[in-house]
């Protein structure tokens, strides 16, 4: 959005619609939210940050003013309204050299006093911000984004939009930065009108459209993970029914183990059949194995039905939140509350993944890489001290771990949310490789990088940052890859 039309819009608002008042205000972080009395139509002025500074008139049922102002704290109305409610625009500041906007307004204070104040909007892309000066009365320091000076931006020669601006209106420049010419905006109606089409249009391509693309995704990671977590459900039941047809021959066996005791290799029944022992054991060791076996596979097979009767019942829920969101964009829900008292309680389950100050320790740039891979979430320790923290304190028993064999490097780990007993062979090859190249033996050739769980790896008390043992692993040869 150009500097001059900045000062076109707005000026055109303070000339048509100066008299209606400002009902309230919010603040979110990516948009200062201004809603106007006094019309039909409730509709607002929209001062967005981010992704891009722009000036938006929009409706209050629009789903985008929606969508943003459910991302505002609950607070920012009872911050913000007070100071501005009843306001009305009395002047509108600005060069059109400059991507800076100051709105001056005027309310009617309590004691009968006219306060004037001033909302500066610094549209500089990457440094947008927006600040409230009180120019004759106590106001508080308000300001979302960058900060910047009060005092308005002397500008330095002239910039390519106002040199478009003057060759396109030539002698009538003064008309259409005065908000005079409907035409600076394309579409039918005057230019409040084509404002409010235009900003439709750019709210649906920055907000809403990005939105749903994300949804979308997110959908579609959902069902992903659901897919695979079936796939892997009915990898392990056909390995557990694989092992039942061993609780017969244990049955066999003990029924003539009389006779049979001691007896290795092969067995004869009394009806003439053949059965081959397992190697190096004797009938009822063999036996007894095989119970063991088809008793663990039961077990098996009884969580497996649970794991796939609680599928179920989520991919009901998953269908009926599509069926929910079907008539619309749903409004991102707003931060809840934080409880009043000496200590508030944690989310549950959120503790492995908080730090002292309540913050993410998960690798979201903070003290670990993240990357994914065919859907799950590879964690890459930055440091010794990261690593162990990476290994102990957010990785859960069911993820997997990895580390270059012999040689210092970064501990990695693949998150499990599905508790999946295996994990593709393609996700943890990749894993490896990322696993071989943080480390030093990234300029060497193909090297073995161990793999385990993290159920299987301790820490005994006095070990050096970043050394660990392992109870069991696995060896996995890759190249080193970024």
């Amino acid at each position: 959005m150009d500097a001059p039309l900045f000062l076109a819009l707005a000026r055109a608002w303070l000339r048509d619609r100066s008299e209606l008042p400002l009902e309230g205000a919010w603040a979110s972080g990516r948009a200062l939210g201004l809603r106007w009395a006094g019309r039909k139509v409730a509709e607002g002025w929209l001062l967005v940050l981010h992704p891009r500074p722009e000036l938006w008139l929009l409706g209050m049922e629009h789903p985008a003013w929606k969508r943003l102002q459910a991302e505002a704290p609950r607070d920012s109305a009872k911050l913000w309204g007070p100071w501005l409610q009843g306001a009305r625009l009395r002047a509108v500041e600005g060069d059109p050299r400059e991507r800076w906007l100051g709105l001056v307004f005027q309310r009617r204070a309590i004691t009968g006093r006219l306060e004037t104040f001033r909302i500066a909007f610094q549209a500089i892309p990457g440094r947008a911000g927006i600040r409230v000066d009180g120019l004759d009365t106590q106001l508080p320091r308000l300001g979302l984004g960058s900060p910047f000076p009060a005092a308005q931006p002397e500008p330095e020669g002239e910039p390519p939009p106002f040199l478009r601006w003057r060759e396109r209106w030539g002698d009538r420049l003064e008309q259409a930065l005065a908000g005079a010419e409907p035409e600076v905006l394309e579409g039918e109606g005057d230019l409040l009108a084509r404002h409010r089409a235009w900003s439709e249009g750019r709210a649906e391509a920055l907000i809403l459209g990005p939105a749903l693309a994300a949804a979308a995704r997110k959908q579609q990671g959902e069902l992903a993970r659901m897919d695979r977590l079936a796939q892997a459900l009915a990898r392990d039941r056909t390995r557990h029914l694989e092992v039942l047809p061993l609780k017969d021959q244990a049955r066999r066996v003990s029924a003539e183990l009389y006779r049979l005791k001691g007896g290795t290799r092969e067995v004869v029944f009394l009806d003439g059949t053949r059965l081959t022992l397992p190697e190096g054991a004797s009938a009822e060791e063999a036996a007894q194995g095989w119970f063991k076996a088809a008793k663990k596979a039961e077990r098996g097979l009884a969580r497996v039905a649970e794991l796939e009767a609680e599928l179920v019942r989520e991919r009901a829920a998953w269908q009926r939140r599509q069926e929910a969101e079907a008539g619309g964009l749903a409004p991102v829900a707003p931060p809840a509350a934080q409880p009043k008292g000496k200590r508030a309680p944690q989310a549950k389950g959120t503790k492995r993944m908080q730090g002292a100050e309540g913050k993410r320790k998960d690798g979201k740039g903070i003290a670990f890489r993240s990357v994914m891979v065919d859907g799950f979430e590879v964690l890459i320790g930055k440091g010794d001290a990261e690593n162990d923290q990476l290994t102990f304190k957010v990785a859960e028993n069911t993820d997997y771990w990895l580390h270059v064999a012999s040689v210092p490097g970064s501990h990695v780990v693949i998150r499990n949310p599905d508790k999946l007993s295996e994990l593709p062979r393609h996700v943890l090859e990749r894993a490896a490789e990322l696993a071989a190249f943080h480390s030093k033996a990234r300029d060497g050739g193909k090297v073995e990088v161990h793999l385990a769980r993290i159920a299987d790896i301790s820490k005994p008390r006095g070990f050096a940052p970043g050394k660990v043992i392992l109870k069991k692993w696995v060896g996995i040869r890759v190249y080193p890859k970024p």
